[in-house]
């Protein structure tokens, strides 16, 4: 089951926006939250950060998670659609890793209902890390021998190498992968010199033109939803403007290419806002550019109101001051690879 806002309740939700203002501003948790049976513990971040970065998990020996998801910068690749195995391009935008510990559900779609099922996707798509099943990424990192004392650290002196503790190893890593500390989240806090004059203005205009409908909570992701209900939106909602067919944002039906159900045509789970200074380019199709465009393409498509350059501006210049430091990543050391693994 999942939460959909209709436009009718956007609506209402819009007339509310101003009124909660600053009392709503909420700075991110230094700690991402972690499920009662994956906690996340300092062997289980390191087994996951080498998996994370070994593409003995892709078909070719080529692709990892890194590959569309560079840490040592934006979490993404910043390419329009990733490029995976045999250089098949995917047809949507790689969402950052920054701070998806936050989501209640992954993928643009909201189809994984936790870090841990989403990290086995990639592994079995076809254009991504292009394995035929999941059972062939198990046994090629049972082969490593290297890789089973990690593991037993990980989970155990009894502990085997199978899909859930890749998986599970993974997640515990990605939620090690935020960035609280932004001037935004010092300024929740109470430091009130940590952002400028234009980026307050742009704060007061995000409520009053209405993006706290749908981006609130620490994250700007949404309310707080238990793991595995998604928080979706139609996109476009409004279609009378020309960003429509600019952006081609009608083209990919969303999460109804996963449910099949017409009410869920062009639905998408609610990004978050933060670091969107390193994530461009923007949406799901990764067609629009620059960060004040798409300000004024989701002012228009999802509010029907059109912003002057000015406006826009201070709104992105506010979204800038999301940025966070990153942790600091080092390259794990990886175990060798037998000689007749990769052929």
């Amino acid at each position: 089951m999942h939460r959909l806002m209709r436009p009718v309740l956007l609506a209402a939700l819009l007339s509310l926006a101003s009124a909660a203002g600053a009392a709503e501003w909420q700075a991110l948790p230094m700690v991402a939250p972690a499920p009662a049976d994956n906690p996340t513990t300092p062997e289980k971040a390191l087994l996951g950060k080498m998996l994370f970065f070994d593409t003995r998990l892709s078909s070719t020996g080529t692709v990892a998670c890194a590959s569309c998801h560079n840490v040592m910068e934006g979490g993404d690749d910043h390419r329009p659609t990733s490029m995976g195995v045999h250089g098949q391009l995917g047809g949507r935008n790689a969402p950052t890793v920054w701070n998806a510990a936050f989501l209640s559900v992954q993928f643009w779609d909201g189809r994984a209902p936790s870090l841990e099922e989403q990290a086995k996707g990639p592994i079995v798509n076809p254009s991504e890390m292009g394995m035929p099943k999941m059972e062939l990424a198990v046994d090629r990192m049972r082969r490593i021998g290297g890789y089973l004392p990690y593991f037993r650290r990980a989970f155990g002196a009894s502990a085997t190498i199978d899909a859930d503790s890749i998986a599970r190893a993974i997640a515990a890593y990605e939620r090690t992968l935020i960035t609280p500390d932004s001037a935004y989240d010092r300024y929740a806090r109470g430091d009130k010199s940590a952002l400028s004059a234009q980026q307050r203005r742009g704060m007061q205009a995000f409520a009053d033109v209405g993006c706290t409908a749908c981006h609130s909570g620490p994250n700007f992701s949404g309310p707080a939803l238990p793991q595995g209900t998604g928080f979706f939106q139609k996109f476009p909602t409004y279609t009378n403007n020309p960003y429509v067919a600019r952006y081609r944002l009608l083209d990919d039906g969303g999460r109804a290419t996963v449910t099949g159900k017409p009410e869920d045509q062009n639905l998408w789970r609610v990004p978050g806002l933060r670091n969107l200074v390193y994530t461009a380019p923007y949406f799901h199709n990764g067609l629009v550019q620059t960060l004040p465009e798409a300000v004024k393409v989701m002012a228009s498509t999802q509010l029907d109101k059109q912003l002057d350059d000015a406006q826009a501006a201070d709104i992105a210049a506010f979204l800038e001051s999301l940025t966070g430091p990153f942790p600091a990543q080092s390259m794990p050391q990886l175990p060798p690879t037998p000689g007749d693994m990769l052929h």
